[in-house]
């Protein structure tokens, strides 16, 4: 019942605004308009306070949208995340046969506007077609991107406590993704002694080197990038380093920020320890001519906590009895990445993640499949009008 040229419309307007992490606030207004013009009344319309929470001049916080039941029956969630990556920046969508693309060299923002504009469809279908459902909620979050903080912050009473969920952010529709990575994010704020690099380096402790020692060492240990101890997997990366005012000047502060993931959470803690305890080590180990050394302030965060749904679950079977209804093979996945979804299991509330189209995320090859979309859209609708 996807009306397929509206719903393909909804995309390409969706994927034209700009939203990035914390900056949502044109996406959720181009939503609400979209789904009050397609019958939804601004009741049901209402903003959470995420973005208070979260702070760091965040616009506005979850949208949610509560459709009332015309079956009784225990509420479901639906969900996706209106931000996208800084890649994003200016991105143009054109429409080639049956991809659409960027049209100059930036990101997509498919990751993950085909999930918003999927749900409004869905939406859409529901209230034109008069179709029976049960409660419905469709959630659109903030700054998923950089942490899962609208997800993380959103409360299951807001919700209208879903016995389910259904959270869209991926590509293939047939592809169920049950599972999923937990991480920490840490930073180092390392410390040297300032001294003048031409006169009396000797005098002087160098962060930059203490830095490069530390890198050095989880390198070694085998706990940088891909990192495999025995049946133990997991991943770890360095991101931005700041540090340094001038040449002739030791270095006397770095700041550096990174991240370590793993699905097993003992050894998530493993990896994240040995970075605490390497950058420990060679802030001690680098001294000047008395003798002094540097420091480190070594905080770490909890990002978010791995998880795996059993294959048995009553939301795992329902979706992949919708998937065969399309006449799709389902299969069950488990994620690298972090998702929403991270969360709402944490809350309580059980949800896969499904595709709607979206290829090649946070790179200048981004693609929306179009069928895809499409087929995610009449996945979507099926799973809500399933009594």
């Amino acid at each position: 019942m996807i009306k397929r040229a509206l719903a393909i419309r909804h995309l390409m307007d969706l994927l034209k605004v700009p939203g990035p992490s914390g900056g949502e606030a044109a996406v959720a207004a181009l939503v609400s308009a979209k789904l009050i013009k397609c019958g939804c009344k601004k009741s049901w319309l209402s903003h959470d306070s995420a973005h208070k929470k979260i702070g760091g001049g965040y616009e506005v916080g979850n949208l949610i949208v509560k459709l009332p039941g015309t079956t009784k029956g225990p509420r479901r969630l639906f969900s996706g995340h209106m931000d996208t990556v800084p890649l994003c920046r200016g991105a143009v969508p054109v429409r080639r046969g049956n991809r659409i693309v960027p049209r100059t060299r930036t990101a997509l923002g498919g990751d993950n506007r085909t999930a918003v504009s999927c749900l409004v469809t869905i939406v859409e279908t529901l209230l034109h077609e008069k179709l029976p459902h049960p409660p419905l909620t469709f959630l659109f979050t903030v700054g998923e991107e950089v942490g899962l903080r609208g997800a993380r912050q959103v409360k299951s009473s807001d919700l209208g406590k879903p016995a389910m969920g259904f959270n869209y952010d991926g590509g293939d529709p047939a592809a169920i993704i049950i599972g999923a990575t937990g991480a920490d994010r840490w930073q180092a704020e390392v410390r040297g002694i300032s001294s003048h690099a031409g006169v009396h380096p000797e005098d002087g402790v160098s962060a930059a080197l203490i830095t490069s020692k530390a890198i050095s060492e989880i390198a070694a240990k085998g706990f940088f990038g891909d990192v495999r101890k025995g049946k133990k997997t997991g991943t770890s990366n360095v991101g931005p380093m700041q540090g340094g005012e001038a040449t002739n000047q030791v270095t006397d502060l770095m700041v550096l920020r990174g991240e370590c993931r793993s699905h097993d959470a003992a050894f998530l803690d493993r990896i994240t320890e040995t970075y605490r305890s390497s950058f420990e080590a060679a802030a001690a180990s680098v001294k000047n001519a008395a003798g002094e050394s540097g420091s480190v302030k070594f905080n770490i965060a909890r990002d978010y906590h791995s998880f795996e749904m059993k294959s048995d679950s009553p939301v795992v079977r329902r979706t992949q009895e919708a998937v065969k209804e399309l006449g799709l093979e389902p299969r069950l996945v488990i994620a690298n990445g972090g998702l929403d979804a991270n969360w709402l299991n944490r809350k309580g509330i059980p949800t896969v993640t499904l595709g709607a189209g979206q290829h090649n995320a946070h790179t200048l090859r981004e693609y929306a499949d179009i069928g895809e979309y499409l087929l995610g859209c009449e996945l979507g609708l099926s799973l809500a009008t399933t009594i």
